[in-house]
């Protein structure tokens, strides 16, 4: 399966970007996509000059010897895929949704900054780039395998007053997920969190609230578990019978909140990866993050693939979210 024709794998002098690029290139390869590899830096500050030069020559000089470097880093790459090469000049989230703006890039590969001061995998560059980049992000961990053992696709099955976008998104996800677990021979999840929101209603309104609400519950988690069954019909089409069989898929339906049995899940799984959406509960189009998105991607100590509703617009400029 196909899913990405451009993709923007974005690098860092102060990382080891073998993995990456390794990554980078397998997708590129099983997509038949473009490959751009970037580098983004900041202007040259004047303490650090060569003496009389201004800081656009100075910093034209780094981004020379940048790409220079990074060509060189990636010219044995050349015959599998093909590859271009940029450094650009700015701050580094800013300037990779601009070029997703611009270029048309259908996905993001970066690796997470990994802040060691604090208890989570992804840094501020990283934040910004899940709320603003219009196109999917796949921010990986540093020092992770090459190959995934176990992805973690998270849909979302809000079976009531669902924004529309929701169903496209889940498919999306399963499909990616899915294409990702063939090429890694990994085992793949499929998690969906659900609630009874008003089982405290009932508890205080109902004649017998002990039976009232116990029933109430297992009436939601019965119109959950159907929703699980489409999934698995909707997986079964995406994947194929034979692919199906094959992966085995196993699906979780589990009552809670989103925000932590997602990451709780992907720990006690040990999942490489999780493959999840990012659409706000009010559905609308251009919404930067859902919240409970947002609470999840602080917790995750694992790589991530992000994907975009249809319809998302970037707050930094025009365009439209991708569903390549």
């Amino acid at each position: 399966m196909k899913h990405f024709s451009h993709i923007l794998c974005v690098m860092s002098p102060d990382q080891d970007n073998g993995p990456l690029l390794k990554r980078a290139l397998t997708l590129a390869e099983n997509n038949q996509a473009r490959l751009t590899c970037v580098e983004v830096i900041a202007e040259v500050p004047a303490g650090v000059r060569p003496p009389g030069a201004s800081a656009a020559d100075a910093t034209a000089r780094l981004q020379a010897e940048r790409l220079a470097a990074l060509e060189a880093f990636t010219a044995d790459c050349r015959g599998r895929a093909a590859v271009a090469c940029e450094v650009l000049v700015g701050l580094p989230y800013l300037e990779v949704v601009r070029a997703v703006l611009q270029e048309g890039y259908d996905l993001v590969l970066k690796e997470a900054e990994d802040p060691g001061f604090l208890p989570r995998l992804f840094g501020s560059d990283d934040v910004q780039l899940l709320r603003k980049c219009p196109c999917p992000v796949w921010l990986t961990k540093p020092g992770g395998s090459d190959n995934y053992r176990v992805v973690l696709a998270a849909v979302d099955l809000d079976l009531e007053g669902a924004p529309t976008g929701l169903a496209g998104l889940n498919r999306r996800i399963l499909s990616l997920a899915g294409s990702l677990t063939l090429s890694d021979f990994a085992a793949l999840h499929v998690l969906h969190v659900w609630d009874a929101p008003g089982e405290g209603l009932v508890r205080a309104w109902s004649d017998a609230p002990d039976l009232a609400a116990p029933r109430y519950v297992e009436g939601e988690r019965q119109h959950h578990q159907l929703g699980m069954e489409l999934v698995q019909r909707e997986l079964a089409e995406i994947l194929g019978q034979e692919a199906m069989g094959y992966l085995g898929p196993r699906l979780h339906l589990v009552q809670g909140a989103a925000a932590e049995v997602i990451p709780a899940t992907a720990a006690r799984l040990g999942a490489d990866l999780v493959v999840m959406g990012t659409l706000g509960r009010t559905g609308i189009a251009g919404v930067v993050i859902g919240n409970t998105a947002e609470a999840v991607f602080e917790q995750l100590q694992c790589a991530v693939l992000a994907v975009k509703p249809a319809g998302f617009v970037s707050p930094l400029g025009p365009g439209t979210g991708s569903g390549a």
